[in-house]
């Protein structure tokens, strides 16, 4: 494992502090919590950044989700433990994060268009590319995984 080569926030605060006030919009917005950690797992998964993959496990664990769909969601097409919600948001977030396939196809807009109004579909664009940039700041940076704490969760007391 190689050593961080940088620290973003410290060196950058203000690009940084821009990119948190994305992050308070996009939990305030009305999409679900673990919607969103849904997602940007995924796409985490899908980039394959270790340090965001751990931060929204634990997100997500620390919010009540099962195990059983966190080891599910690397082929959540072929588990049934998503709703038809998810489903759509987890294509989309897939199709908007690889554009070298495709471009965003029109069939994944096609299924995610039911499933969300035009405000929540583009906030869900916008989860979906501040966790792109977000994996792209930590594996350039090579972050640390493993250090992440999640915050309590507000169901379990905390």
């Amino acid at each position: 494992m190689e050593a961080q080569r940088l620290n973003p926030a410290k060196v950058a605060p203000g690009v940084y502090q821009a990119m948190m006030g994305l992050e308070r919009y996009l939990h305030e917005c009305g999409l679900e919590a673990n919607l969103l950690h849904l997602i940007k797992l995924r796409a985490s998964q899908v980039n394959g950044c270790a340090y965001c993959i751990d931060m929204h496990w634990k997100d997500l664990r620390a919010a009540g989700e099962s195990e059983q769909r966190l080891y599910g969601l690397d082929a959540w097409e072929e588990s049934p433990y998503y709703s038809e919600r998810e489903r759509a948001a987890l294509a989309w977030a897939e199709a908007v994060t690889v554009v070298t396939e495709g471009h965003v196809p029109q069939s994944v807009y096609e299924a995610v268009k039911p499933h969300f109004s035009e405000k929540e579909l583009a906030d869900l664009t916008f989860a979906v590319a501040a966790i792109n940039a977000w994996n792209r700041l930590a594996i350039a940076s090579r972050t640390t995984p493993g250090t992440y704490k999640a915050p309590a969760s507000p169901q379990k007391g905390g």
